[in-house]
């Protein structure tokens, strides 16, 4: 799937099952509750914080991509609310960094 094909399709969904798109400011707010919930997976799957038991630690690798996918799903609304096209965003995010970043990184020392 496309990323255009993504929000086409978000969208779709949205008028059909989903009703009507929540307001901006509260999908804002979800959007960042999903992204927490990346966090605590990250934190625990990654970091040095624990998981309470064993059987959240087996479900968690699964559950990080259940939790990403709600993040670009809201993500997504966002920017069919706000008329962004998102692979015309990416795409200028892209040639943003490649030209600002053409030797930086590769001069980084930390990134040996």
């Amino acid at each position: 799937m496309t990323i255009k094909q993504a929000q086409e399709t978000v969208d779709q969904w949205i008028t059909t099952i989903g009703v009507r798109y929540y307001s901006e400011l509260t999908n804002m707010a979800i959007l960042t509750e999903e992204v927490g919930e990346v966090a605590r997976l990250m934190a625990r799957l990654y970091g040095e914080q624990s998981f309470k038991t064993k059987a959240l630690e087996s479900e968690a690798k699964d559950k990080l991509g259940d939790e990403m996918a709600d993040v670009l799903f809201v993500l997504i609304c966002l920017a069919n609310q706000t008329g962004v096209d998102l692979t015309e965003a990416l795409q200028k995010s892209l040639d943003k960094k490649t030209k600002r970043d053409a030797d930086r990184h590769a001069n980084n020392e930390k990134l040996r």
